[in-house]
């Protein structure tokens, strides 16, 4: 009879619903903005390219500091990082939402970044720390459904809060969460501070990788309305490539203090799992733009409409997530990641066959077929990632991971713009820029069949007459 797994304990359980409070917190924080731009954009006067940024300028400096945060998370313990990554979110939070014009706005928010960063790897860290081995699989199932359930909340909460009271208290809802988040984890997640530090902060490795990354995610962003052969997109890209070979050269000679230690760096079968990222985050973050473009822009939705008919995806995802997490242990990650791909494939191709006449029921068995992909394929790609490694480099894998995704996403978002943009009309611009993410789904299949796996599948046959552990 199969062994059965480790059941959890009252301080666990505690300390994973302080730490859903904080992934919801993070994930939340991403969508809510979504709707309130136009009015942030009203209030301040300001136009459309600069009110973005109230989103892109959180974006880019969680993207450029994540893998620094998940490094300092690591080495100072996950614990302590987290309540200082809190501080910082909640100090700019409450700063952002007095903010009396749009540039005392945008900073706030860049800021509010720093914190992000800070606690994203942090928690992924403390969830992952405080499953027993055995049920690892259902930490990224955690994750990912929390994720899933807040992300849906998000333009509902903020659209919400915009409408009755106002943008501004999308900020100030941060805090009381933020708060009653710190307050659960110090009370039940353990000090995991090391008493003595033995390893040092690689500052050069950090400030090169971080030039690096804010040229490429600059480069990205801006080559959707410039393009990639403009002047400014190819001189932000040869910045990306020079201080990405500096940071290559500075890691090899700091040796076992690099950023990105030589146990990280040389796992083959991390990095798998981060290639298997890139290419498969092209599909989801071209459907979280182009589905809420196509109600708006056809059939004249609002914006807060258009950005429910994710719902189908958004709450399909949570309940494929927290149920994937289940199976890990007994199916194992390359066997649910190839079946998600599958899935994610078959969602792109069931939306490519979009025209201007598609009403969004004809989209929804799409939109959960996309789901069911996406719920199987991020939980578990994220638990075989992280369990790869020392689990002392949890944090720190967890916040690489998600850089793959957020690259991903941002080279995905471009050659799908590209693609829409050379189109005669939106219909037709979405339906070939999905097409090719389905096959950029099967190039992800290759990847996964071949190189993707986790750590091993453990089934243990009790003796005759054993007890059954329950």
């Amino acid at each position: 009879m199969a062994k059965s797994s480790t059941p959890l304990t009252k301080s666990q359980i505690l300390g994973l619903t302080a730490l859903s409070f904080a992934v919801f917190l993070i994930a939340n924080d991403l969508t809510a903005f979504a709707v309130a731009i136009p009015t942030i954009e009203r209030d301040f006067h300001s136009d459309i390219t600069t009110a973005q940024w109230v989103m892109n300028g959180y974006t880019l400096v969680f993207g450029v500091l994540i893998i620094t945060g998940g490094r300092l998370a690591d080495m100072f313990g996950r614990r302590r990082i987290f309540f200082i990554g809190s501080a910082i979110f909640v100090f700019f939070s409450l700063l952002g939402g007095f903010a009396v014009d749009m540039w005392m706005l945008l900073i706030c928010r860049a800021l509010m970044g720093i914190g992000g960063a800070l606690m994203w790897p942090a928690i992924l860290g403390m969830i992952y720390g405080l499953m027993p081995e055995d049920r690892s699989g259902l930490a990224g199932g955690l994750i990912m459904a929390v994720c899933g359930v807040s992300n849906s909340i998000g333009p509902m909460l903020g659209g919400t809060l915009t409408d009755l009271l106002s943008w501004r208290w999308i900020f100030f809802i941060n805090i009381p969460i933020a708060m009653l988040a710190c307050l659960m984890c110090w009370k039940v997640v353990a000090d995991d501070s090391a008493e003595k530090m033995e390893e040092k902060v690689d500052y050069v490795g950090v400030t090169t990788l971080s030039i690096s990354l804010f040229g490429l995610l600059v480069a990205l962003d801006i080559a959707v309305d410039i393009g990639f052969k403009n002047p400014l997109t190819v001189f932000l890209i040869v910045v990306f490539l020079l201080f990405m070979g500096f940071f290559i050269i500075v890691e090899r000679r700091v040796g076992k203090f690099a950023l990105i230690p030589p146990d990280v760096a040389g796992n083959r079968k991390f990095f798998a799992a981060g290639v298997t990222t890139l290419l498969l985050s092209a599909i989801w973050f071209s459907a979280l733009l182009y589905i809420p473009q196509f109600l708006s822009k056809v059939h004249g939705y609002s914006a807060m409409v258009s950005g429910l008919g994710l719902l189908p995806i958004m709450i399909t995802q949570g309940i494929v997530s927290y149920i994937s997490g289940s199976l890990y242990e007994k199916l194992g990650a390359k066997l649910i990641v190839s079946v998600g791909t599958v899935f994610l494939c078959a969602g792109m191709f069931m939306l490519s066959h979009l025209h201007k006449d598609t009403t969004f029921a004809q989209m929804i068995p799409g939109l959960i077929v996309l789901g069911v992909g996406v719920g199987l394929f991020y939980s578990t790609i994220t638990t075989a990632a992280i369990t790869v490694v020392d689990p002392s480099r949890s944090s720190l894998a967890g916040a690489i991971l998600y850089m793959f995704q957020i690259a991903g996403g941002a080279l995905g978002l471009g050659m799908n713009t590209t693609i829409v943009a050379m189109a005669p009309d939106l219909p037709t611009g979405i339906d070939r820029a999905f097409t090719v993410n389905a096959y950029l789904a099967l190039a992800g299949l290759v990847v996964s069949i071949l190189f993707v796996s986790g750590k091993a599948v453990k089934v243990e046959i009790e003796e005759e007459g054993g007890p059954l552990s329950i």
